[in-house]
């Protein structure tokens, strides 16, 4: 059953800021389209994304924003789908989903998803932009820049794309490309020009240590807060390498720089969790696990997280990429799972309610807020959205 009292209540009414996150298709699914957006895997031959952790929170949690029972077969959940269309599933996940603002990283787009403005609409809130900086490396690198000018071009392009209206940080997925055992220092001219012209000569993704350190110290000369994809993510990962604890001698380097936010982080939660504890810029999410463990277990994530992080450096995102269900999936499992969380530690004297609901409001809205600035904190939204709820 879900938890319930005085924390429940106020997580449950909170409009929440979704730190990261990405668009929603903009097409009605097949059901192995559906499936294949559904896990971090694949529909593997007799083996369904619906028998998984993630399948069943969608049958229950999902199936009632639909129409549906819980815990709907899968069929009926596809068909009732598909009878509805893609624009009214988006508009019910986004809306349900309670969020004042998604700060929507625009960089990954396999099949077309909502732009952030159209998000914004759908759900009837605010939407920012979150600018992935290998996809700017790898545009002006396809626009035939010679190696010695490369390093210029791309500062040029990213300082061009961080002006852009909406844009409140910049991203890496630089553990999907090197893992983080990098050289820490700060590459030179000579050494940026060298890895260019071996790049340049093959093409092909930027995958090049030597450049990956200069695109993370560039995002650092930005000035905006650089988010990174650490830990859980799909095959093309190696988990091993994406240890965020692997950045610490690139964190000493760069104190008192800009705010690095560790997204998502799972199994490195814990680790992660020690890197805001002792780097005043460093912060967290678990996002991407919040659906994937569901309403069932994502209390034990955000527990583990929060075993020792102050309170001020955990941030909600939902990370959520193709179906509108992960929007309200990972808003539905922050809110039952860190109530839970707070209401048992109130429960047994360890805080005050007091202290309870202000956690609960820096860890869903606050922190956001505080850490990317006036764009997030006084949201404006687009022309055909609808107001948001207040507290």
């Amino acid at each position: 059953m879900p938890v319930s009292g005085p924390v429940h209540e106020a997580l449950a009414a909170l409009p929440l800021v979704d730190h990261h996150c990405h668009g929603a298709v903009t097409a009605d699914l097949g059901a192995d389209a559906f499936k294949s957006l559904i896990t971090e895997g694949a529909a593997w031959p007799g083996i369904s994304p619906f028998d998984s952790p993630v399948g069943v929170a969608v049958r229950r949690h999902c199936a009632p924003v639909l129409d549906l029972p819980r815990h709907a077969a899968p069929a009926d959940y596809l068909a009732r789908r598909r009878a509805l269309g893609w624009r009214e599933v988006n508009r019910r996940f986004l809306a349900a989903s309670a969020t004042e603002v998604f700060c929507v990283d625009t960089g990954y787009a396999p099949q077309p998803v909502t732009s952030p403005a159209e998000l914004a609409v759908a759900a009837g809130a605010a939407a920012c932009e979150v600018v992935r900086l290998e996809q700017l490396a790898e545009a002006v690198a396809a626009g035939g820049v010679k190696a010695n000018g490369y390093a210029s071009a791309f500062r040029t392009a990213a300082e061009t794309a961080v002006r852009r209206a909406g844009v409140v940080a910049v991203k890496s997925v630089a553990a999907y490309r090197t893992g983080f055992a990098l050289d820490p220092a700060r590459p030179t001219d000579t050494e940026v020009t060298a890895a260019a012209a071996r790049w340049l000569t093959h093409g092909g993704r930027l995958t090049d240590p030597v450049l990956v350190r200069h695109l993370l110290w560039t995002a650092v000369d930005l000035g905006l807060p650089l988010q990174l994809h650490t830990g859980f993510g799909d095959a093309d990962v190696r988990l091993h390498r994406a240890d965020p604890a692997l950045l610490t001698d690139w964190l000493h380097l760069t104190a008192g720089t800009v705010p690095v936010v560790l997204l998502h982080c799972w199994p490195y939660h814990r680790q992660a969790a020690f890197l805001a504890t002792v780097f005043e810029q460093v912060y967290l999410d678990v996002g991407l696990a919040l659906h994937y463990t569901g309403p069932a277990r994502c209390r034990a994530v955000l527990e583990e997280a929060l075993e020792i992080a102050p309170f001020r450096k955990l941030l909600y995102s939902s990370d959520a990429f193709g179906v509108a269900e992960f929007h309200h999936l990972g808003a539905l499992s922050f809110r039952q799972g860190l109530a839970a969380l707070l209401q048992s530690r109130v429960d047994a004297d360890e805080l005050t309610l007091s202290d309870a609901l202000r956690i609960a409001s820096w860890t869903g809205r606050d922190n956001a807020r505080r850490l990317y600035g006036p764009l997030v904190s006084e949201p404006s939204r687009p022309s055909g959205g609808r107001p948001t709820r207040k507290v």
